[in-house]
């Protein structure tokens, strides 16, 4: 990548940082995953605000004052691990060294191991922690090997000596896979999605949606900082493989959302849906492709988040349960409740006027310029995706009024402000795209051209 094409950079010298090279900064690409990350993290505090599950757990007390007492300091360390793993996120998408980028990528997951296994919500959080932890961790050794056989052959971590220097394809193809495995468990693409909707069913609603909101973006800024940059001959070798992964993960994800009786499995499996389609975007190599990829990560990290929030936050924390067949006729006392969730449903499913259309089509379209047959499997998710949307929200908001559920009120203040920004940001974007794709566009030709 040409000088000067990161901007805000700053480079801290061996005297003042001795452990390691310290260089920040942003480009086109990593500036909207800043923002996207500090967009999302309020939007985490405020959706457990009144609640947060077994905060009890963590200083227990036998009296009423101690429980009290309990509570705060739960929320204390609730928002101490938000926080933490707020600038952990940040610095993932700002730093522009390959050992600090693995270091941040990888220590994510400890605040994250916390919020699911201490506040989730499920009887087995601490086995979905662990299963966070460890699956993503696990596949991660792979890319830390390949990123010190970088460093022994380059002599250097830092982004732009990497980017500058020639590695033989040969080189290139084993390098190139122990980057992909790690990648494909973040992203996560089948068969390496297991972890995700135990991570989110029995996470809080919060850590529902940060894990939907940002961390699933990491494995697409690797895709675009990583592999498209530093490994393009071996990234065009192996296209063909990533794409076939990628449709499959569309299809089977999707199918698989039709099946889910658990409504925060069945946003977690849309969620595989949608990154897969993120990820044939990435592999179209072509401009419009890569665009539309990074475009409908920010916009399923703002309609995601919502569903998660909907349905984990607004239903849950009113009658504990996420058995879909128990809901019906919430329309009848909850109707803006009713209006915003048809609205981020029909999102989802990538209807125009979206971020999530302009992103979705633009994937398509990119992919469809390098495989054709790729693109039209990978389209059957129009169909799909508009099938268990619809689906979900007319099993839950129309019909009689449910006997499972008592009555209850409609969204408060605190739900609607919540939900407002990320409807408006979503129909913006969706109305006017170049707000991003012009600033991403010089960024996204170098990966191509350069």
């Amino acid at each position: 990548m040409p000088e000067g094409t990161y901007q805000f950079t700053q480079e801290f010298l061996p005297e003042q940082v001795t452990f390691c090279h310290l260089h920040i900064g942003v480009d086109g690409i990593s500036l909207y995953f800043v923002l996207l990350t500090t967009l999302i993290m309020p939007i985490c505090i405020l959706s457990n605000w009144e609640n947060i599950a077994g905060s009890t757990t963590v200083v227990p007390s036998t009296t009423t004052a101690g429980n009290a007492i309990s509570n705060v300091n739960s929320f204390r360390y609730f928002l101490i691990c938000f926080l933490l793993l707020e600038t952990l996120l940040i610095a993932v998408f700002i730093v522009l060294d390959i050992l600090l980028f693995y270091i941040f990528f990888e220590s994510v997951l400890i605040p994250l191991f916390f919020i699911v296994g201490i506040w989730g919500g499920g009887p087995t959080r601490v086995r979905a922690a662990f299963l966070l932890f460890l699956y993503t961790l696990f596949g991660s050794l792979f890319m830390l090997l390949s990123f010190l056989v970088i460093y022994y052959n380059v002599g250097s971590t830092d982004f732009q000596v990497v980017s500058l220097s020639e590695i033989n394809l040969d080189a290139q193809k084993l390098l190139w896979l122990g980057i992909f495995i790690s990648m494909a468990v973040k992203t996560p693409l089948v068969p390496f999605n297991t972890w995700l909707t135990y991570a989110h069913s029995e996470a809080p609603v919060g850590g529902s949606i940060v894990l939907a909101g940002v961390i699933l973006k990491l494995a697409t800024y690797g895709f675009l900082r990583i592999m498209l940059q530093f490994l393009p001959d071996a990234t065009s070798y192996f296209s063909p493989l990533v794409q076939l992964f990628a449709v499959i993960s569309v299809i089977y994800a999707s199918l698989s959302t039709l099946r889910q009786t658990d409504f925060k499995k069945l946003v977690a499996y849309s969620s595989v849906a949608h990154a897969a389609t993120i990820v044939l975007g990435l592999f179209s190599n072509t401009v419009q492709g890569i665009e539309g990829a990074i475009m409908l990560g920010i916009a399923h990290g703002l309609v995601s988040p919502a569903l998660f929030f909907l349905v984990g936050g607004v239903l849950y924390d009113r009658y504990h349960t996420r058995t879909i067949r128990y809901y019906r006729g919430v329309v009848t006392y909850m109707p803006l409740f009713a209006l915003f969730f048809f609205l981020f449903t029909i999102f989802n499913a990538a209807v125009p006027l979206s971020a999530n259309w302009i992103g979705e089509f633009l994937s398509l379209a990119g992919i469809f310029q390098r495989n054709p047959i790729i693109a039209l499997l990978a389209s059957s998710s129009i169909v799909l995706s508009a099938a268990y949307s619809i689906w979900l929200f007319n099993r839950i908001s129309f019909g009689s009024w449910s006997s499972y559920l008592n009555y209850t009120t409609d969204i408060s203040r605190r739900e609607y402000m919540i939900l407002l920004p990320l409807l408006i940001l979503t129909v913006v974007l969706g109305m006017y795209p170049d707000i991003v794709l012009n600033d991403i566009h010089n960024s996204v030709s170098s990966l191509i051209y350069t």
